[in-house]
């Protein structure tokens, strides 16, 4: 893999742009949250414009310190489940796979929109046990393809937003009743997120729209049977949060005084199967 590469995505593929952007800054950091090296050489192969984007370090954690909360997830479920099949929904230019490197037992299936998939191809080298699946994740006919044989771990990190609630509740619950036993990682957006959407800079730029908002875990318990919780975090909460620089700690501090912006950025993670 050699040469710049070039990059033609809009809607809800172009927020994966900043999110790669925030995470190789991140990766520069003096103090990383994530330290993802993967990202920071990824954009330095990619052909665009990345300073128009206009972020600045100071923002990173906002998406570091999810996809930071879901790695210590995903690598616990997977200490607990070495031959398991992990299933990255809307995978983004995420190299979670290369951060986690699984063991020879682990199937990993990275899933996002054709376009991103061919994206993905240029940036990242292949490995055992690894496949891409370019596809919508509307479309829940590829789930039917995935073997049934062990459990399954869905990891769906800033997509619920972009689906509406019904497409949501249909495609969880079709991992629920298709695979048997695992985890469903999500992450959602509460009502204030989406209702004041047309105020956010990153939505304005990419076009795109947010649907579904989830106020907390009873909204997904009441609508996809069989599932049980696990753990709910915001974004404050995490232990991921504590990896900011002082400065965004205390302003976390103000910000957690007001609960509907406290609730904003959810992390849930729910098991679903036979209780261990």
């Amino acid at each position: 893999m050699t040469g710049k590469v070039s990059v033609d995505l809009s809607g809800p593929a172009q927020t994966m742009l900043t999110t790669l952007y925030c995470k190789a800054l991140d990766a520069d950091a003096e103090r990383p949250i994530l330290g993802d090296r993967f990202a920071r050489e990824a954009v330095g192969r990619i052909d665009f414009d990345w300073d128009g984007l206009k972020v600045a370090d100071r923002w990173t954690p906002l998406v570091t310190v999810r996809t930071a909360q879901y790695d210590i997830w995903a690598a616990e479920f997977l200490a607990a489940h070495p031959r398991a099949t992990v299933i990255h929904l809307g995978c983004g230019l995420d190299s979670r796979v290369f951060r986690l490197d699984p063991g020879p037992g682990v199937r990993w299936y990275d899933v996002d929109y054709p376009d991103v998939i061919a994206l993905r191809e240029q940036l990242y080298p292949t490995r055992p046990g690894y496949r891409l699946v370019p596809t919508s994740a509307t479309d829940p006919s590829w789930l039917d393809e995935i073997p049934v044989d062990g459990p399954v771990l869905l990891l769906a990190e800033g997509i619920s937003m972009y689906l509406t609630e019904r497409e949501g509740v249909a495609l969880l619950q079709h991992v629920v009743d298709r695979f048997g036993t695992g985890e469903l990682q999500i992450d959602f957006y509460n009502w204030l997120v989406v209702r004041s959407q047309k105020t956010q800079k990153l939505q304005r730029q990419s076009g795109s729209t947010l649907h579904w908002a989830v106020n907390s875990p009873a909204d997904i318990l009441g609508r996809v049977s069989g599932v049980r919780l696990l753990a709910a975090e915001t974004f404050f909460d995490t232990t991921t949060f504590s990896r900011t620089s002082a400065g965004f700690r205390v302003a976390g501090r103000l910000v957690r005084a007001v609960p509907p912006l406290r609730r904003a950025l959810q992390y849930h993670r729910y098991a679903f199967g036979p209780v261990n």
